[in-house]
């Protein structure tokens, strides 16, 4: 028995479609009072995120309210790290703490063998997601690029300038090869796992893009991504990828090009006509609403859903932020930006 296609994949590989297709980066999270529940319930994050009955709970949350048209796997990009035994831990008010790697003999400690049958609580979750979705709803799995975990695994946690983990790149080039070389063949194998488990679509996050430029930018940022893409498509041809190199700004179609991905998720900086004129005549465009606005609401956050539609809506293209809600965001503000995507209809190019 044929199924239809649904939605999101229909408007990334670019079929007609009757309606923009609409979902949120971190829809699931602190701003709904639902999920503040759970997560009093679950003790530490990383307890949540490796609990499948109530990591698919707070995955489901978003979809109930407000009929998104995709769910994305509640989890977190340094799950891989925790799978090769490093250790992380989340404190609450200050972000992820990591011990963090500083040399080779610290990188040779990681043990990537195991590491997908440590992380089997996520593909757990994403299998009971698939069960217990609505028909129509697409299931997105995820994970960090290379570089973008690389950087939390030697900085220790986050970082504004990310020097530590420059400065191990240039120094210990070798070493730094070989941990960008381990997390692209964990995060093949994590994302393949989360395949076989039932997503249907799967997102790559490089968060801290944007801190690479150049020849740095090419080597641990496009041919991790190009390797990965390759990779999956070669187990699942038909396998929708996105793209988000934050901050990537020019970079953003030599990405595209290079890495083979399907769709390109785009900051709220990236500047409309450049999407509407250099990137999506190339590819399908994800974004890019500013959360901010979403926070703010009422008539900004109307005249900013109509340019970005008018700019793009008329060719490949989901409607989402241009990075994770806020924990600020009223919830009826979501509501009312979900109404406005619906209401609007794709303009034929």
């Amino acid at each position: 028995m044929r199924t239809e296609e649904k939605l999101l994949p229909r408007a990334l590989r670019g079929a007609p479609v009757d309606r923009h297709p609409i979902w949120l980066m971190r829809q699931a999270g602190r701003y709904l009072p639902e999920y503040r529940e759970v997560r009093a319930k679950a003790g530490n994050f990383l307890d949540l995120c490796f609990t499948p009955e109530l990591a698919t709970e707070v995955t489901l949350q978003p979809i109930r309210r407000f009929g998104l048209d995709a769910a994305i796997l509640f989890s977190d990009i340094l799950v891989v790290p925790w799978g090769l035994k490093q250790k992380v831990g989340f404190q609450e008010g200050e972000g992820p703490k990591l011990d963090p790697i500083r040399n080779a003999a610290e990188l040779a400690a990681l043990v990537p063998d195991g590491m997908v049958e440590r992380l089997a609580p996520v593909y757990e979750t994403v299998a009971r997601l698939k069960q217990d979705l609505p028909a129509e709803t697409t299931l997105i799995g995820f994970a960090g690029a290379p570089w973008t975990v690389a950087t939390y695994m030697i900085e220790g946690g986050s970082s504004r300038t990310f020097e530590t983990c420059r400065r191990f790149a240039t120094e210990d080039k070798t070493s730094f090869e070989a941990l960008i070389d381990l997390l692209t063949d964990a995060t093949i194998a994590h994302l393949d796992a989360q395949v076989a488990a039932g997503a249907e679509v799967v997102q790559l996050f490089d968060s801290w893009a944007g801190a690479l430029e150049g020849d740095a930018f090419e080597r641990w940022v496009m041919a991790p991504a190009k390797r990965i893409v390759a990779a999956l498509k070669a187990k699942h041809p038909k396998l929708p990828i996105i793209g988000f190199p934050r901050g990537a700004g020019a970079l953003y179609l030599g990405y595209a090009k290079a890495t083979g991905i399907d769709a390109v998720s785009l900051d709220q900086d990236v500047p409309l006509g450049f999407a509407r004129d250099v990137l999506q005549p190339a590819i399908a465009v994800q974004g890019n609403l500013d959360p901010l606005v979403l926070v703010a609401g009422g008539s900004a956050l109307e005249e900013r859903v109509r340019a970005i539609i008018d700019a793009l809506g008329r060719g490949r293209f989901v409607f989402n932020l241009g990075h994770g809600i806020v924990p600020q965001t009223p919830p009826e503000h979501v509501a009312k930006l979900v109404e406005l995507v619906r209401m609007s209809r794709p303009a034929r190019a």
